[in-house]
């Protein structure tokens, strides 16, 4: 199944590209996300920039190249590099996305609040999960999943509750885009800290680290 973004030509090198980067780089990171980290995937759209056009083909997309593409299949935990060829095969050069609230939830802040912090919380010895680096200067912490449900509460027990804080968390029915992919047209995802065998699977729980996430978005506020 392919998609259209832009002109003709622009669509056809669109394609060109996305179908080699699709059985490539992108299928290679996939059958890592589900058969190491144990991470479903979804397929997502992209948007192709100067004018960020979604590939959904919606012309009034609220979120172009930033979601699930209509009717795609989600890629299990456990798929092989087979199996995930197979069906990304079907959508060249999608977006890789990982739905949240299955295996992680995820704190977001700003990236310069996100490297501050993981200095502190590295020095400090605490557990960490994931951290990606998105192109619009968002940190995502990959934390246990309940995370969003939780965090009013865990904010006013810590004392964080009327702070005008640049954090949020996602969960059920949120998707993040995965490195290496492009997000919103904007340019691709990174990572701050990479997942290991010892955290994808299991990521810190977010009272861990939300004081001192809160901490440093209050600093930088001020």
């Amino acid at each position: 199944m392919g998609f259209t973004i832009g002109s003709s030509r622009s669509t056809k090198e669109f394609r060109s590209g996305a179908r080699r980067r699709g059985r490539t780089s992108e299928c290679t990171a996939v059958a890592e996300y589900t058969g190491l980290w144990g991470w479903d995937v979804v397929p997502g759209a992209r948007a192709a920039a100067p004018a960020r056009t979604c590939s959904c083909g919606r012309a009034d997309c609220p979120a172009p190249g930033a979601h699930p593409l209509p009717l795609a299949p989600t890629v299990r935990a456990g798929a092989t590099l087979d199996e995930v060829t197979a069906a990304w095969g079907q959508y060249p050069g999608a977006a890789v996305l990982l739905p949240v609230g299955r295996g992680f939830d995820v704190i977001e802040v700003s990236e310069e609040t996100g490297r501050r912090a993981l200095v502190r919380l590295e020095r400090m010895g605490l557990p960490l999960g994931p951290v990606t680096a998105t192109p619009d200067g968002r940190a995502q912490f990959f934390v246990a999943p309940g995370a969003a449900a939780e965090l009013p509460q865990l904010l006013y027990r810590m004392g964080w509750d009327d702070a005008d804080l640049d954090l949020r968390a996602l969960g059920q029915g949120a998707f993040v885009t995965a490195p290496p992919s492009d997000h919103a047209g904007l340019g691709p995802v990174g990572w701050l800290r990479p997942p290991a065998l010892d955290s994808a699977g299991n990521p810190p729980q977010a009272r861990l680290l939300l004081g001192t996430l809160a901490y440093i978005c209050h600093r930088l506020r001020r």
